[in-house]
């Protein structure tokens, strides 16, 4: 089982980009991979999910048009690239990966899908 790391996170402006990492310790091309976000006080809500071979993607309508998921399987790596953020983007991301087949369920956005996850990164986004 790989263990995953994101990194990338910090405190930016409204409408500034910022580009989260994901770094596996192993090979990912058994997974499907996510990335998921928990504000405080609120549930961890998925965001973008990626197929095995970064052939397929798939972004909640909340940040379509302003984030995109990529992954590098070559690498071990898991991207996220996050364009005009708002204050509602404040949360604390996280990486997760799961069995190929997830992403082809329609279970794919349940986080009890993924049973491997990163210890988080801090965006925020101050109004």
């Amino acid at each position: 089982q790989v263990q995953l790391v994101e990194s990338g996170g910090g405190l930016v402006k409204p409408n500034d980009s910022l580009k989260l990492s994901c770094a596996a310790s192993g090979r990912i091309t058994e997974y499907a991979m996510a990335w998921f976000r928990q504000a405080p006080g609120k549930d961890r809500e998925f965001v973008a999910g990626i197929a095995w071979n970064g052939g397929s993607t798939y972004v909640v309508d909340s940040v379509k048009g302003r984030f995109a998921i990529s992954r590098n399987n070559v690498i071990n790596a898991l991207y996220l690239e996050m364009n005009n953020l708002k204050p509602e983007d404040t949360a604390v991301y996280y990486c997760a990966a799961g069995p190929r087949h997830v992403y082809h369920t329609e279970n794919y956005a349940s986080p009890w899908e993924y049973d491997t996850w990163g210890q988080g990164a801090q965006v925020t986004s101050p109004p």
